[in-house]
This record gives C-alpha cells, sequence and structure tokens, in this order.
C-alpha cells in the first residue's frame, strides 16, 4: 500500500492494479501542550493508510509542510509559502498522470492547506482534465461532530488542538497524546480576526481552540469512521467510473 515501499521494476503493476494514489499533507506546528508538533502528519498519515486499506489505493510519501502562517510564531513551528504549496501539489499531481494513475488524493491533516489544495486541484483540472482530483478534509464528518461535541466550537471553521483533534488523535495515535497535559482554552475571537490578518498569539496563547480535556477515543472514532465512510464511497464510486471508462477504449484505440 506505500507506494514507496516499491521499486521501479514493481511499481507498474502496483499502479495499474491501484489507479489511485492518497497524499497525506500536514503540517508541522504547535498543538498545545498535550499534542506534537507533526500532528496534522500523523492524523493525515493514519488517515491516509486506513482509507488507502479500504479502497486498494496506494499511499504516497507524507507531505510534511504546509501554510501555517496563523501560528509562524508559536514555538516549534514551521511554515511555507502558499506559491510553494500548490507548486508541489501541481508537479506531484502532474507526476502522477505521467505515471499513470487516474485519480489523486490530497488527504488534508491541517486546515491552513485547504486553499492550496483547491488551486493546485483546478490547476490540474485545467491542464490534464482526465485525472480525478480531490481534496479531503474530513469530509462527511459534519453530523458526527454535531451528536458528539460538548461544547461549542470557539469559530464557524477552525478547530484546533481542542476536543475534535485531540479525539481524532486518541483514535488513531494514542500513543502520542498526553491526557494529562490537556487543557480547556476557548478564545474569543471576533468577527474582525476573519476579516484581516490575524496572528493566532492575539488570542491564544496556548493554541489551544477549545476544550481538550473533553476528548475521548470513541468520539474520535465516531468522526473519523464517518469521514472514512464518505471518502471510501467517493474513491470506489471514482475507481469504478475509471474502470469503465478504461473498457470504454478500444485494443484500436491504444497507441
Amino acid at each position: 500500500m506505500n507506494y514507496a515501499d516499491y521499486t521501479s521494476y514493481t511499481v507498474r503493476d502496483a499502479i495499474e492494479q491501484a489507479r489511485c494514489a492518497i497524499l497525506p499533507v500536514g503540517a508541522v506546528e504547535a498543538h498545545g501542550p498535550h499534542l506534537p508538533l507533526g500532528t496534522d502528519n500523523v492524523l493525515a498519515e493514519r488517515l491516509a493508510q486506513r482509507l488507502a486499506e479500504q479502497t486498494g489505493s496506494l499511499v504516497l510519501p507524507t507531505l510534511s509542510y504546509g501554510q501555517v502562517w496563523s501560528l509562524q510564531n508559536f514555538p516549534g513551528s514551521l511554515t511555507i509559502s502558499n506559491a510553494a504549496l500548490i507548486q508541489m501539489l501541481y508537479d506531484i499531481g502532474e507526476s502522477l498522470h505521467r505515471q499513470g494513475f487516474g485519480i489523486y488524493v490530497m488527504l488534508n491533516g491541517h486546515l491552513g492547506n485547504a486553499a492550496c489544495m483547491k488551486d493546485a486541484a483546478r490547476m490540474l483540472y485545467r491542464d490534464y482534465p482526465a485525472l480525478k482530483v480531490y481534496y479531503f478534509f474530513y469530509p462527511g464528518s459534519k453530523e458526527a461532530i454535531a451528536e458528539v461535541r460538548e461544547t461549542p466550537a470557539a469559530h464557524g471553521t477552525y478547530f484546533h488542538a481542542c476536543e475534535l483533534e485531540t479525539s481524532y488523535m486518541l483514535y488513531l495515535a494514542e500513543e502520542q497524546v498526553d491526557m494529562s497535559l490537556a487543557i480547556r482554552d476557548i478564545p474569543m475571537l471576533t468577527i474582525e480576526d476573519d476579516c484581516t490578518p490575524t496572528p493566532w498569539e492575539r488570542f491564544t496563547s496556548t493554541a489551544v481552540l477549545g476544550d481538550a480535556t473533553l476528548a475521548t477515543r470513541d468520539k474520535g472514532e465516531r468522526i473519523i469512521e464517518a469521514s472514512l465512510a464518505a471518502m471510501t464511497e467517493m474513491l470506489l464510486r471514482a475507481k469504478a467510473d475509471l474502470a469503465g471508462s478504461d473498457a470504454d477504449v478500444k485494443p484500436s484505440d491504444q497507441h
């Protein structure tokens, strides 16, 4: 299932069988006192492995650096530019198309990467319309979150090192969570924070946006499995469509 484990002599058959490549995309940034800097990478990698198992896809080596402008001044955070990330995501997709993949999944563990993924996907759609590109950031999880969440969201879009993300880690990588250090920090964000560049140190000193002490493995399982089911359904449908398209191509048309 791991693309990098093949050799150049064996990978061709694996590509022809899988036709779908999953790229875990994360970041290195502050996640409070209880979660590691590489939390977004860990979540993307673990989820990508499960998605690959359920869809017969290949997992690419993780793209470990992301756009972390908002948290760049916290100890340990590393950031790259939007332009660099978009180009990297595009170039990887272009290479996958050249290698014979029909489906390219960018599986995101860090919200700050979302806009770059969408831009890269649109560029690939423009240049290689036959390549099906997905950008996933926990799709299909909205209802599950509403069922298990005990605290109101600190922000309409953001969640970070909180009840949700800590629960995801407890389910997917419990060994990397120190719940004895989990804290509650629900900052006050204003409408202005969404309308002008606002480094997060202006409203939090911990990088936690919520109550991490309420996180549980069961909550993480409920949400992650709901999202995994949604992603699996989409990929299996895309792979079926791809197989149908291949069958429509007559041998005499293949040159």
